[in-house]
């Protein structure tokens, strides 16, 4: 198999393995309702507009990528968001209640 496409193959092994990308279990504080995917990116949009904190973290699985975390203060509960840079379109990796205790 060629270098290229056993890198390929790799890829796309890590990214069919589940993620936590969960925003129906997240309730919109502005509807009162839980998070469709739409919403979901639109709010990952708007805070990264309104220049919320973003920290970048090296992943282990695939070596040598970026992801970038975001822990978004709730009500009561901290949103953990973890996106990736793809080519030309943003991956989400994360989007659920932090599952660090005492996490606010």
């Amino acid at each position: 198999m060629p270098a290229d496409l056993s890198s390929i193959r790799h890829q796309l092994t890590v990214l069919a393995r589940p993620n936590q990308w969960r925003p129906h279990e997240v309730i919109c504080a502005e509807t009162g309702e839980p998070f469709t995917d739409a919403g979901a990116w639109e709010h990952v949009a708007d805070l990264l507009e309104q220049g919320h904190e973003l920290e970048a973290i090296p992943q282990e699985e695939p070596a040598g990528v970026t992801a970038y975390v975001m822990h978004v203060s709730m009500a009561t509960e901290t949103l953990y968001i973890k996106v990736r840079l793809g080519a030309g379109f943003i991956l989400g990796r994360s989007f659920h209640y932090s599952d660090k205790a005492g996490a606010k």
